[in-house]
Parts: C-alpha cells; structure tokens; sequence
C-alpha cells in the first residue's frame, strides 16, 4: 500500500476553500462584508504570490470561528458545503481518488486550509485521513488561535513526518498532487511529485524537473 497525499484547494477541488468560506461568512452577514472581503482577497493574493505570513492570516481567518456556537457553525457549514463546495467538485479529481483506491492506496489530503473547513469536505471526497491546519479549542468552542504548526509550506512536511511516525507508512512510492509553489518542500520529498493545474512558478519547476502535469479541470 502506498500513500497517494493530495493538495485540496484547486488540486481535488476547483477553488480555494478557505477563499469560499470567507465569502460565504460576508453573505451570511457574520462578518463585516466590506472589510473582510478586502482582508480575504489581500491574503488569496499574497498566498498565490508565495508570501503569504501564515500566522498573520490565521489569526484573521480563524477569529470568525471564536464568535459562534458549535452547532451554528455545524448548520452553516452545511449550508456552505452545498452552496460552495458541491458546484466546485472535480469529477477528474474523483476519478482519480478512485483509482488510487483501486490500486489500493492509502488517501491522505494535506491542507493548510483549517481542519473545521475542510474535514467535511475530505469525509464528502471519500479519503482516508487528512492533515490540514489545526484552530485551538477550548472547553468545545474555538479560540481563534492556531494550535500546534500550520500545515503551511515546510510546515505541511513537519505535520506530515508527525503522522508518519504514528502510522505504518513510509514515503517509500508515495505520490503528492498539488497546484501550488508552495508545496514544493513536499513534492520534493515524495517519490512521484505531480503538478496539478499547476501555477507559473510551479508548472516552470515541473517541466524542469520532468514532472508529470495534470488537468482536472
């Protein structure tokens, strides 16, 4: 068995979901719209151009989490899997989850995008386990902290070697799908890297490196 990881925004699905979510919260009037979607869209910029400060954004895209109940945010994230997710779903990125179960690999998405936003979304694609960014509870209720490393650029390594040293699994055959430039520390780990929709900076290291380049979309 080999592990099969996967980027999640804009590799297994057609957008950014933590970029969604920010948009989903304006909608719903939980946030103050104007200034949240000019924050949003100031980090998704950053975050494409490779500079983004990690700690600098979670405490923005996790503060949100801090001012509702659990069962609040459980009936909205419902809704914002319907409404923003579902219309996003890849069926190539299906089929290809599907075959790597075929093959009988092991599914593991690896996500800098917090575990309350995408945990329902990896449980609705059908993977085996996920590692995404970790928002701090308190007695059941979110701070608006980040707890422990976020799965962020080296960070997704040092999350992912943690797992490993708990699980039966090596690196040993493994494959990493990813869009982004920001995972190159993992691509560069795994024994079959592929870029996938990939953007400028990484599709130029790929073909560099003779990476295999897939379109989902």
């Amino acid at each position: 068995m080999s592990l099969a990881i996967f980027d999640l925004d804009n590799t297994l699905i057609g957008g950014d979901s933590d970029h969604a979510w920010g948009e989903f919260l304006c909608e719903q009037g939980i946030v103050d719209a104007e200034e949240y979607r000019r924050a949003n869209d100031y980090f998704y910029e950053q975050y494409k151009n490779g500079g983004l400060d990690i700690y600098e954004f979670l405490r923005f895209a996790l503060k949100p989490l801090a001012t509702l109940a659990p069962e609040q945010l459980n009936t909205l994230h419902q809704q914002f899997m319907q409404e923003k997710i579902e219309p996003i779903l890849l069926p190539k990125a299906e089929e290809l989850l599907a075959k790597h179960k075929e093959q009988g690999d092991f599914l593991l998405i690896i996500t800098a995008t917090n575990h309350f936003v995408t945990s329902p979304i990896a449980e609705r694609l059908g993977v085996d386990a996920i590692i995404a960014t970790d928002p701090e509870q308190v007695d059941g209720r979110y701070t608006g902290e980040v707890s422990g490393t976020p799965c962020f650029q080296d960070g997704k390594v040092t999350r992912l070697n943690k797992w490993l040293e708990a699980q039966d699994f090596s690196l040993e055959g493994s494959y990493f799908y990813s869009d982004s430039h920001n995972d190159l520390p993992l691509l560069e780990l795994v024994t079959h890297p592929v870029a996938v929709n990939p953007d400028e900076i990484l599709e130029e290291h790929a073909s560099n490196k003779l990476w295999p380049i897939l379109d989902l979309r």
